[in-house]
């Protein structure tokens, strides 16, 4: 299976129009359709790319329980 990647916009009628694709006329392709971004438009890793801190990595934990 060769897999294709590409970013369309819906048209205003709720349609996808998509050109020049890397397939044969006649070919059957599979499409799958996933939205860019959660639907509050947040990102799904927010800590993703943040710096990360140790403070006292070393340091024993739960010596009082």
């Amino acid at each position: 299976m060769i897999a294709y990647k590409t970013i369309a916009t819906l048209s205003k009628d709720h349609s996808v129009t998509l050109e020049a694709l890397p397939f044969s006329a006649g070919e059957q392709v599979e499409v799958i359709l996933l939205a860019r971004t959660p639907g509050n438009g947040e990102p799904t890793f927010p800590l993703r790319g943040r710096p990360v801190k140790y403070v006292n990595p070393t340091d024993p934990v739960g010596e009082k329980d």
